[in-house]
């Protein structure tokens, strides 16, 4: 289900980048769609005087979502895979939104849930599977494959030709240089370059990127 279309939406997840997809919302419906916030669901109250500043709510745990329309405010990969697949069980629907800011290019797809915050950019022949997040800025160049539930943190850039594999995340400020593969799971540090294929569920840093202890 795509966020241009007209829905009543809940988000998954009042943290930090939950509340920024709040403003996703907003964006999207100045520029014309109509999506109707009814709110947030959280395990965790602590985040309910910063969603009264907003001018929304938490409406209860996760647990008490059944056939809505969802989007997922929520960084970890592992937890937004946790999540879908509970409230697809449930009967919900995930949304997919794109900040009117973003550009996309021609000849992509773009699966369900996914989010693509403000001034990032996807070029040419681009796949982005289910729940992939896209943050500020991010860039993705073409003919790139990102797999269920990557993670491009903001400012990261994914150069052409690039394959990450289901869950991978790559942090803010990083860089993925042509060509490479980051595996299912991997966790590229801020600000690294990567010149060479990433193992999975490894963690790299630095300039050229090398494996740390997670």
């Amino acid at each position: 289900m795509l966020g241009s279309a007209n829905c009543s939406l809940v988000i998954v997840g009042a943290g930090g980048f939950g509340r920024e997809v709040f403003d996703i919302v907003v964006a999207m419906n100045e520029a014309g769609a109509q999506l109707e916030l009814d709110g947030y669901v959280d395990d965790a109250p602590g985040a309910d005087r910063l969603l009264d500043a907003l001018g929304t709510r938490r409406l209860g745990p996760v647990r008490a979502l059944a056939d809505r329309v969802f989007v997922l405010g929520i960084g970890s990969g592992d937890l937004r895979q946790s999540f879908d697949e509970r409230l697809t069980a449930a009967g919900c629907r995930p949304a997919t939104l794109v900040h009117p800011s973003a550009t996309i290019g021609g000849e992509n797809r773009i699966g369900e849930g996914c989010i693509v915050a403000a001034g990032a950019r996807v070029t040419t022949n681009i796949t982005l599977g289910r729940h992939v997040d896209l943050h500020v800025n991010a860039t993705v160049g073409h003919d790139s494959l990102l797999d269920d539930f990557v993670s491009v943190y903001p400012g990261g850039t994914v150069a052409g030709n690039v394959h990450l594999a289901r869950g991978a995340t790559i942090g803010t400020g990083a860089t993925v240089l042509p060509g490479v593969s980051v595996g299912v799971g991997a966790m590229v540090g801020a600000g690294a370059v990567v010149v060479k294929d990433v193992d999975a569920h490894a963690t790299v840093a630095g300039s050229p990127a090398r494996p740390t202890r997670r």
